[in-house]
């Protein structure tokens, strides 16, 4: 018999070193250290390395209690063990073998065992049954995880057929999420099992349960994976978090390229600003960026444009960049401003400065999108430039935001693909110089300043672009030169955002490149409105706003504020999809889903998703569509939830699990419906009233929807400093505010019970 003491022994098994004592087991197990694979090629201080995954084990078994540790998370639960629903314990070992715990019944008798075993960065809790030994049972692990305050439940393992993109607004839950990500440390949390749930509790706190049959090998294994680095090693070498001090929220604004192409003049951005004034800053357009004003830019291609040498184009701006900021600026907006420094067609300084150019074995001058003439960053004198010119554009013009362009694209026309190219590299000043592209992108960031918003048009998050910039251009122009915007540019938009929108709003914002709705049919302006704003993308204007009719100039309304949005799983996809699940978590409404149903063809077609795709539970639900302002109910015993949809449109139904009293199920405020407007609401059973509290903007009405069940009826509403109209559709009210000014309004609802 081996004694109890001879537990106290630590025990080397598979790199775990353990102890047990008095009921009470621990190990720790050390993987090493993962290098960061993200150098500056000398340019850049390296990061430190990420840091070791290191597992903590500590088990009770007088209260059943597991508690795992890896950095800065720790798994809290019980473990259980339930056989033809009668408990058995569940123990540490009985026979001195290490790490081989024990499932015991009720009669004292061991029957399996259950193991924690290391593999990589993988603790696995596993089972398995004693040598001839037949039971089945459900076992379980059940508790609390603490992680850091910005973590929050996602999905990383993609499975086949995938039919809905995931969104989430807030820290919204979804029955899809096996995992944990926080942003800030890049740090993952993976979780495997037969059956897992994972739930928001407060900020960093999330209640989770695994569970599995015993008796099926397939359940019989319970995975944690403890991943640092996910982003950096995976997708994204140079991975750094937005800097929310810089950029606490998505880019708004208007600017010029895809309406008045090389073409606008100082005052025609100063027109468009005194509209954008009235009927979009009120809603929280923040910058006017202004495009195509170097000397001799205005005539395309690009390339033949004065790039490098601030030169402006006096006949379309003859008071200069800084007097046009400063006019902008007095207008209530923050001036952008729209660069290609990456080469220029301007042949006086292309003579003046011939050694800072790329040029062939034969000496001719290569040429790229951006110039005739093309940098080569590898020399010094031209990088200290590209830093000067976006110094002065800063802190001298003024400028606030810039949208730089030509920087990676799809081919060698764009830097980043040429710099890339042995046939360029081989003429660079320096070939033995890794990443010249970079080089360039750190010189543009040291030269607009650390407070200044960095756009990079045609960027990406797995280049140096994501370390600098806070905004990617993830796809080509939506139009182009001097042509309307038709479908298939609406159909690039959103099928760039599918493929790049697992990182956006953690390392990069997305930007879709600019919203235009006046050239488009209305079902095709709401449809590209829904790709802009749903997964709350950097959102910028292009439309002529003088003569664009009220319809439209609300649609551009409906996507300001950009709303808070994530992506729900962290993988890409490729391609379209037909529906996109935004799940929102609102302080006064509650949990729902806003879900939009895409036709991208040219008939009409049902579109349709189940429950389980949205990763929702099977119940009823009731809700309202956006655009339409149609009611929608669904039945648990439907299956699924199907839309007859127009051609080239979208259908936007925002669902919501049914309640036995009046609520909230809509607004036409916000394409999200995430309730910006709504800052307080809270039902009052006795008195029968809805009280709350709506944030209006100016005197545009605000339309708002309640449902209301059969057993109430509706009587009477009270508004301050505002008006309000009441219209009752079937068991759906219809209120519109409108006061005079922005500003809060509290409102009450009075009900009666029908008699029945």
């Amino acid at each position: 018999m081996i004694e109890r003491r001879d537990f106290l022994k630590k025990v080397a098994i598979s790199g775990v070193a353990l102890t047990s004592a008095n009921g009470l087991t621990s190990f720790t197990s050390r993987f090493p250290d993962t290098p960061n694979n993200s150098e500056g090629q000398g340019i850049i201080e390296k990061e430190k390395d990420t840091l070791s995954a290191v597992w903590k084990f500590d088990f009770d078994e007088r209260n059943a209690q597991l508690i795992l540790q890896n950095l800065n998370v720790t798994l809290k639960g019980k473990l259980r063990f339930l056989s033809d629903d009668t408990p058995w314990m569940v123990c540490c070992s009985r026979d001195g073998v290490a790490n081989r715990n024990t499932l015991v019944d009720p009669r004292g008798d061991v029957q399996g065992y259950w193991v924690l075993n290391t593999v990589g960065t993988q603790l696995e809790l596993l089972f398995y049954h004693r040598t001839a030994q037949r039971f089945a049972g459900r076992f379980s692990f059940e508790g609390t995880i603490f992680f850091s305050e910005d973590a929050f439940p996602c999905r990383t393992k993609p499975v086949v057929g995938e039919r809905v993109l995931n969104l989430m607004s807030g820290f919204a839950d979804s029955l899809l999420n096996d995992s944990l990500f926080s942003p800030k440390d890049d740090l993952l949390l993976q979780f495997t099992a037969a059956n897992f749930r994972i739930q928001t509790v407060v900020k960093g706190e999330f209640s989770f349960r695994l569970s599995g049959r015993i008796e099926d090998a397939a359940e019989t294994v319970f995975v944690f994976n403890m991943e640092p680095g996910y982003f950096q090693k995976r997708y994204i070498p140079y991975y750094q978090p937005i800097d929310r001090k810089r950029c606490p929220v998505v880019p708004t604004g208007w600017m010029s390229w895809n309406t008045y192409f090389d073409k606008a003049s100082a005052e025609d951005n100063l027109a468009e600003a005194r509209i954008g004034k009235k009927y979009l800053q009120p809603f929280g357009c923040e910058f006017w960026s202004i495009e195509s004003w170097q000397g001799n830019s205005d005539q395309l291609p690009v390339r033949d444009f004065y790039n490098m040498n601030l030169e402006v184009n006096e006949k379309q701006f003859p008071k200069g960049m800084k007097a046009l900021a400063d006019e902008i600026r007095l207008l209530g907006f923050r001036p952008g401003l729209w660069m290609a420094p990456f080469g220029t067609g301007n042949e006086l300084f292309y003579k003046e400065h011939h050694s800072w150019f790329l040029h062939d074995k034969n000496g001719k001058p290569i040429s790229s999108w951006n110039g005739k003439y093309t940098l080569d960053p590898t020399v010094r004198e031209a990088r200290e430039h590209l830093r000067e010119i976006h110094r002065i554009a800063s802190r001298e013009w003024g400028y606030e935001f810039f949208k730089i362009d030509g920087m990676s694209g799809r081919n060698s026309g764009y830097c980043a693909h040429l710099y890339e190219r042995p046939e360029i590299r081989a003429c660079f000043n320096d070939p033995s110089c890794l990443n010249p592209f970079e080089l360039c992108v750190q010189a543009f960031r040291e030269g607009m300043g650390e407070d200044r918003v960095f756009l990079a048009c045609q960027g990406h998050t797995s280049g140096p672009e994501a370390r600098y910039a806070e905004a990617s251009r993830i796809g080509a122009d939506i139009v182009h030169p001097n042509q309307p915007v038709v479908w298939s540019g609406v159909v690039n938009q959103a099928s760039c955002l599918v493929n790049q929108v697992f990182t956006h709003n953690i390392v990069m914002i997305a930007d879709p490149d600019t919203l235009l709705v006046g050239d488009l049919p209305l079902e095709e302006a709401r449809t590209s409105a829904t790709i802009v704003a749903l997964p709350g993308q950097m959102t910028f204007f292009g439309d002529k706003l003088a003569g664009l009719e009220e319809r439209k100039m609300k649609i551009l309304q409906q996507t300001l504020p950009v709303a808070d949005v994530r992506p729900g799983n962290l993988y890409p996809y490729f391609g379209t999809m037909p529906v996109w699940n935004l799940r929102i978590q609102h302080e006064f409404i509650g949990k729902y889903n806003v879900i939009a149903f895409f036709n991208w063809e040219d008939q009409r077609n049902f579109i349709s998703t189940t429950p389980e795709e949205l990763g929702i539970e099977n119940q009823d639900y009731t809700g309202f569509e956006f655009w339409e302002k149609q009611p929608f109910n669904y039945k648990s015993i439907e299956k699924q939830f199907s839309l007859e949809v127009p051609p080239h449109a979208v259908r936007l139904v925002a669902i919501h699990p049914i309640k036995d009293v009046p609520q909230w199920i809509s607004s036409d405020r916000h394409i999200t419906q995430n309730g910006m407007e709504v800052s307080a609401m809270e039902w009052e059973s006795k008195r029968m009233l809805l009280n709350g509290t709506v944030r209006l903007v100016g005197s545009f009405p605000l339309s708002m929807y309640i449902k209301v069940p059969r057993r109430y009826a509706f009587g009477d509403i009270t508004c301050k400093d505002a008006k309000c109209r009441v219209i009752q559709n079937q068991d759906v009210l219809s209120i519109t505010f409108q006061g005079e000014e922005s500003g809060e309004t509290d409102f009450s609802i009075k009900f009666k019970q029908k008699i029945s």
